[in-house]
């Protein structure tokens, strides 16, 4: 009977749409700059933290916030119920590590010291749908302050940050952090929206609300690098052409109401003394907007005195941030310097960080304000930039390979290579059929080994090895003649007790 049985088919061997494998190289060039980061964060007296992936739906609260939908944008299941316990918890991956930190602050907040700052570095999971360089997990580089309700913490993030970037090797003038405040943004939307001259575009069924149209305006003011003044313009009244020709509905505001918008955001002036002072004629008579302008100048002095210049902090109107929980600054990190897009064309690299003041997050646990700013670096973002700059990408050296020659003889070549390794030299024995040695040689290559250590029953009698330099030898043969190929050779042979100090001075 058991041959009806229908046989199994062999599951693909394929990665889940969105989601992607990370090798050797990856990985090592992943944690070498998360290292250099952390050692930033812990001068600047961050601790790290580190939290499950996993939070109850509750906890985590609203999901990615320009979603509506219940469970929209993450991965989430339900537990079994327990007997008599009515219906199991929703659990979730996490989708971000601010949502964490916030439950973390207020089940700990007995215990942990007040201001916390911390850093938390690892993968988050988004359950969108997958395009180009879009995956639904990548990595996170957060560091938070809860519990400082003075600017001084946000002008400490951002000088926190810079030298994050210089750290990884992204030199002053390729980058910028940006800054602005979302109390400024308040004051010109009280502008805006005190006009009786509201045409009343179509958002939502017909009847856009207040929150609807505010909401409309920020996204439209965060296009602003992309379609300049013209565009937003265009964008908050009637509508615009996109490049493929498409018509794009505007909100509809009147003229009078797009003013005061375009006024904040070409209130950038020379330096931060006159960008402040532009930015205070935008908000004009609003409590809230003049109250922002404050903070701003407030950490523009801070972040001077810490020795951040304006040429890598600077304040910035056209900064705003989508996400609706920041309640004072905010700010991005932008790198600017050109590369070339799949088309060729120049283009700056953009944003590899974002942050700001988010004080409303903590008390949904503890109905209490309690006052938190922070940032995040795209870790995969910031990698991609250090290839484009060349300081990454390139091809790591693999470990020494000591070849097999004589199955007998096992122990002799673990020896080797456990001596390499006492001297801090990567290394490893050849494990596969010691039988073809042009296969040793092969798998050698294909590790990127920079040595082949080779040893027979000959050599072992007369207490030699051959030392092989993988790195020389393709060189030459690749660009040498003969004669060349033979006054450079590209294997020596060394007495054993100098095949530590020969391979050394090969890869030193």
């Amino acid at each position: 009977m058991a041959k009806d049985l229908k046989k199994q088919p062999r599951p693909k061997a394929e990665t889940p749409k969105g989601f992607r494998d990370y090798f050797g190289a990856d990985v090592t060039e992943r944690k070498a700059m998360l290292d250099r980061i952390a050692e930033v964060y812990h001068r600047h007296g961050f601790d790290p933290l580190e939290t499950s992936a996993v939070e109850t739906v509750e906890a985590l609260g609203k999901f990615l916030p320009d979603v509506d939908r219940p469970n929209a944008g993450v991965f989430a299941w339900q537990e079994e119920a327990v007997p008599g316990g009515g219906s199991g918890d929703w659990l979730a991956l996490r989708y971000d590590l601010t949502a964490p930190l916030a439950r973390v602050a207020a089940q700990y907040r007995n215990d942990l010291p007040s201001p916390y700052r911390r850093y938390a570095m690892g993968p988050v999971w988004r359950n969108e749908k997958p395009g180009p360089g879009r995956f639904r997990q990548f990595y996170q580089c957060d560091a938070d302050t809860v519990g400082a309700a003075s600017v001084a913490a946000d002008a400490e993030i951002c000088a926190m940050l810079a030298d994050a970037l210089e750290s990884v090797g992204i030199a002053r003038g390729d980058y910028l952090v940006r800054i602005n405040n979302r109390k400024v943004l308040e004051g010109v939307l009280e502008a805006v929206f005190d006009d009786d001259d509201f045409i009343g575009a179509t958002l939502i069924d017909g009847n856009p609300t207040l929150e609807d149209q505010r909401n409309a305006v920020l996204r439209t003011i965060d296009k602003f690098d992309k379609v300049g003044v013209s565009g937003v313009r265009e964008l908050l009244g009637s509508g615009r052409k996109d490049e493929s020709g498409a018509f794009i509905d505007g909100i509809g505001l009147s003229p009078s109401q797009i003013e005061p918008v375009i006024a904040f955001l070409t209130a950038r002036g020379d330096n931060n003394r006159a960008t402040l002072a532009n930015l205070e004629a935008a908000v004009q008579a609003s409590v809230i907007g003049q109250q922002g302008v404050t903070e701003l100048r407030e950490m523009a002095d801070m972040l001077a005195a810490m020795g951040v210049a304006e040429n890598r902090a600077v304040i910035d109107p056209s900064v705003v941030r989508g996400l609706g929980y920041y309640t004072g600054p905010v700010f991005e990190a932008e790198l600017t310097f050109e590369i070339l897009d799949e088309r060729g064309r120049k283009r700056q690299f953009g944003s590899v960080a974002g942050g700001g003041r988010y004080d409303g997050l903590v008390e949904r646990f503890t109905g209490q304000k309690v006052p938190a700013t922070g940032v995040s670096i795209g870790v995969d973002r910031l990698l991609a930039a250090l290839r484009a700059k060349g300081m990454a990408g390139a091809e790591a050296a693999g470990p020494v390979v000591v070849t097999v020659m004589d199955r007998d003889r096992m122990s002799d070549y673990q020896a080797m290579a456990a001596e390499l390794r006492a001297a801090g030299i990567r290394a490893e024995v050849y494990l596969g059929n010691p039988k073809n040695f042009g296969n040793q040689l092969k798998y050698a290559d294909k590790r990127g080994a920079p040595v082949a250590i080779i040893q027979g029953g000959d050599e072992a009698l007369r207490g030699v090895v051959q030392v092989k330099d993988l790195i020389l030898g393709a060189k030459i043969a690749a660009e040498a003649s003969v004669e060349e190929w033979k006054s450079q050779p590209a294997q020596t042979e060394v007495a054993r007790e100098d095949l530590v100090a020969e391979v050394r001075r090969i890869i030193g």
